[in-house]
């Protein structure tokens, strides 16, 4: 019986979101459906967008040394906020925008490849060949 409650819940959330989604109604009118019209679209491309972006964000964490676990949840968390924002209801667009503005990997600065990783300065000596000689 312990899924019994899981079951529950997610049976009751499209009547919560459609509950939601009269009270607003009743307090603003009609503009609802523009705001959840708004929404869908942001969700369908904020998928779209990562259904591209994902695999350069793997490639580069894995080439800067990062654990790529990082980045498939990072792009799993902006997929299910799209996924969200598609479903139609202010509690998942409440939700979606949770877990967008949760800090991730968009905050990071991006480390520069033509800086050594420790900052250090290579000293080295060089010497200038006539350019006679390279030919």
């Amino acid at each position: 019986m312990r899924f019994g409650w899981i079951v529950l819940l997610l049976l009751s959330f499209p009547v919560l979101e459609a509950i939601g989604i009269f009270w607003v109604a009743r307090a603003i009118g009609g503009w609802v459906v523009l705001g959840l019209l708004l929404a869908a679209v942001a969700g369908v491309m904020l998928i779209r967008i990562e259904r591209v972006a994902w695999g350069a964000r793997l490639l580069f964490s894995i080439q800067s040394g990062a654990h790529p676990l990082a980045a498939l949840f990072a792009s799993g968390r902006i997929l299910l906020a799209g996924g969200l924002l598609v479903f139609p209801g202010f509690i998942s667009d409440v939700i979606a925008l949770v877990l967008l503005l949760i800090p991730g990997t968009w905050g990071r600065r991006t480390p520069d490849p033509l800086r050594p990783a420790n900052d250090d300065v290579l000293d080295g000596e060089f010497k200038r060949e006539p350019d006679d000689l390279l030919r």
